[in-house]
């Protein structure tokens, strides 16, 4: 099967062929560090995370950048509050940015561009499009004219004309057109400035993902992704300048944008006070569970954020993670060759693979492609409850490729990273002797119908999150 995405620029479905063969070029709009990232910033760097996996899975070789606004209105306004340098702040969140980002298993971009490093990029750009007839300056302010460029509102659906109608009233009035943008802005107090052709000044906000996607992508690429709410104005403004200086079209061969989050099926904003941080959210819930919730709705739909929603993804997260366990129990497990239950196991593992990637090629529908892991998680349950009976010797071969199809999915979601890695967050070298230890007395403490004992020991590890659960085999814990 192929690759199936679906462009906001077309409004359907298309197959997905790449502009160089093998390879897959990404520009990802990144956040403006100004403070802590919040839920709606997790969820388009989740989804783009699982989307290079995914390629990367599939043989490409992805080039992924991902840009910092790191001079911007509100970075200046907190700095001035705080009585700092602009790039302070800025500097201060960007670390924010990786150190929750790390803890959400979103793995690195190939390159981190700041506007603060493309000054020159940016000025030279600007020059270029003014030298073509598609910019012109007025006090200082350079201006982009969306009125030369042919095919402006194409990604988003509008009209100039009705943009126009609906303009407004404050509207500059030394602009051409109502809806013309700022490509350099002038110099003002308590601002940080550079020099320029039109005087000192700073970039306005659209022409810089244009000139980092040019520098590191060149004049056209694969992907270009972000929010919903980035589409107008913002991608709708960076297709007019890029294509208007380049002369290429098009800039970008296929727009992907994830849904909007609601709290509470409220739209999020701190005037609501629903405006929820990342580093808070993970003060009270495990980074993997959120990443799981994240993922666990296809990434264009409406995601409606809560407590309760959470916890409902927990209690599914545990579901993989038990057959994670049950892995690691039949990895102890010898060979005793195959039996019908195991041709079984591998039969179902063959069908939730083939099932898993049409899923994800499929407009990348990690929603659907999870529930190809359930299906496999029960058979590999199943499997081990049979095989631990002694009713059926193990099946080596037929339960490794299970495994392998079931760790391969996750590892393109991102989840059950400790699980599959066989450890807690401790030395499994201490861990494990302490756990037996603990185990062995309690089960004493049963013998001797010391329930107060046993029921004390079992809810003190149900505390610190350790649950114990009886087998065949005897009693196995694992991590909540």
């Amino acid at each position: 099967m192929t690759v199936r995405v679906y462009n906001t620029l077309t409004k359907q479905k298309e197959e997905f062929v790449p502009r160089e063969p093998g390879k897959v070029s990404m520009y990802v709009c990144g956040v403006t560090p100004y403070n802590h990232p919040h839920i709606g910033n997790a969820r388009p760097f989740i989804t783009w995370d699982v989307i290079k996996r995914y390629m990367e899975k599939r043989g490409y070789k992805v080039h992924h950048i991902q840009n910092f606004t790191d001079i911007d209105d509100k970075i200046i306004k907190t700095a001035n509050s705080e009585g700092v340098s602009w790039d302070v702040i800025a500097n201060r969140y960007i670390k924010a940015y990786f150190e929750v980002m790390d803890k959400l298993n979103i793995r690195r971009a190939d390159s981190y561009p700041l506007v603060s490093e493309h000054i020159s990029e940016i000025i030279a750009m600007v020059k270029t499009l003014e030298d073509k007839g598609y910019a012109y300056e007025v006090d200082g302010d350079v201006y982009y004219s969306v009125e030369k460029f042919n095919g402006y509102g194409k990604l988003s659906g509008r009209s100039l004309e009705d943009m126009k109608a609906g303009a407004r009233v404050d509207v500059d009035d030394r602009k051409d057109h109502p809806m013309d943008f700022a490509l350099w802005k002038s110099a003002k107090p308590g601002e940080p400035s550079w020099e320029s052709p039109w005087g000192p000044g700073r970039p306005g906000w659209h022409i810089e993902c244009s000139a980092m996607s040019l520098k590191y992508l060149g004049e056209s690429f694969d992907f270009h992704g972000g929010g919903s709410d980035l589409i107008f104005p913002h991608h709708e403004n960076e297709i007019a300048q890029s294509e208007a200086c380049t002369g290429c079209s098009p800039f970008v061969h296929y727009w992907l944008h994830n849904g909007f989050i609601t709290v509470n099926e409220e739209k999020m904003s701190k005037s609501l006070g629903n405006f929820f941080m990342v580093k808070d959210i993970l003060a009270h819930y495990p980074a993997e569970v959120l990443r799981y919730f994240i993922i666990a709705t296809h990434y264009r739909s409406p995601l409606d954020f809560s407590d309760e929603r959470l916890s409902e993804a927990g209690k599914s997260l545990e579901r993989l993670r038990t057959a994670v366990e049950t892995c690691h129990e039949l990895d102890k497990q010898k060979d005793g060759g195959r039996s019908e239950q195991s041709i079984i196991l591998l039969q179902a593992a063959q069908q939730a693979k083939s099932e898993f990637y049409a899923a994800m090629d499929d407009d990348f529908n990690s929603a659907l492609a999870i529930s190809s892991m359930f299906g496999l998680a029960k058979e590999i349950n199943v499997y081990y409850s049979v095989v631990a009976s002694g009713k059926i010797a193990h099946d080596t071969a037929a339960y490794t490729e299970a495994k392998d199809v079931y760790f391969e999915m996750a590892d393109i979601l991102g989840i059950l990273v400790q699980e599959r890695a066989g450890k807690l967050e401790d030395s499994d070298s201490l861990v494990n002797p302490l756990m037996d230890l603990i185990i062995e007395l309690r089960q004493q403490a049963r013998k001797q119908k010391d329930w107060a004992t046993a029921d004390k020991i079992r809810d003190q590890l149900s505390a610190i999150g350790i649950v114990l659960e009886d087998s065949p085999q005897g009693v196995r814990w694992k991590k909540r």
